[in-house]
């Protein structure tokens, strides 16, 4: 398909523009294979979602060149039908939360906070949990965190989890380890694999602190969990946790 080349730096930076220079980076074969890959058809966690088949490379590309963007068009962004303009609007908002004094961070922290109805896949949690929330929490109270676990709401429980990932980066455990503990009973594989990968992440950094979780909880851990949790083991000890012999 023909690329079209994207609009000078000098262009008004406005969500319509975005919006266009996206569209120009579409995939017609992309688009029709993400709504399976995110899960986004009838029935499923991300039902309804909209695609237009651009990458997450091109989607970085267009998010560095327009980081600048004002706060109302991200917001625009940030609201649109089509993933990627909501995954675009992340980006933005990430670059600009790295670059930002104290006061623009907060800023962007409430921002964040007040549009999650919006952070509505994995892959937009993902991106944007560690790198806003649990960066502006780092040496803040965490007690949003628990409340957004505790909220019945899907990617909520998510952002709960994945901003710890930020925490994990700086050798702190604990509340990962909490939510953890909280979380595994939880009945959807998109909360397993996120509890299970800030697990592994956790073990690549200190492997006796997930052993110590694992001897406590990995019996009654969802398999999913359990697997994402040890993948990163030596094979006979996965293979043991997994058959329930340590």
């Amino acid at each position: 398909m023909a690329r079209h080349s994207m609009s000078g730096p000098s262009e008004q930076m406005t969500a319509s523009q975005i919006r266009a220079d996206l569209r120009s980076l579409a995939d017609p074969d992309k688009a029709a294979f993400y709504p399976r890959f995110f899960k986004a058809g009838p029935g499923e966690c991300a039902e309804g979602d909209r695609f237009l088949g651009v990458t997450v490379p091109e989607q970085r590309r267009v998010a560095k060149r327009y980081r600048s963007l004002p706060r109302r068009s991200v917001r625009s962004l940030l609201r649109d039908p089509f993933h990627e303009c909501r995954l675009t609007a992340l980006l933005i908002l990430v670059l600009q939360f790295e670059r930002g004094d104290a006061v623009e961070r907060e800023r962007i922290v409430r921002f964040y906070l007040d549009h999650l109805d919006w952070v509505n896949n994995w892959d937009l949690v993902d991106t944007s949990a560690h790198k806003i929330l649990g960066a502006w929490l780092e040496s803040r109270d965490r007690s949003m965190l628990y409340e957004l676990a505790s909220s019945g709401h899907l990617w909520r429980r998510r952002v709960a989890v994945i901003a710890t990932y930020h925490f994990i980066r700086q050798g702190d455990f604990q509340d990962t380890l909490e939510l953890a503990a909280r979380l595994r009973d939880h009945e959807h594989d998109l909360i397993h694999k996120a509890v299970g990968w800030m697990l592994r992440e956790i073990g690549n950094r200190d492997l006796a602190a997930e052993e110590e979780f694992l001897a406590r909880h990995y019996r009654d851990m969802p398999r999913t969990m359990l697997r994402y949790a040890t993948e990163k083991f030596e094979p006979p000890r996965r293979k043991a946790y997994l058959a329930g012999r340590v």
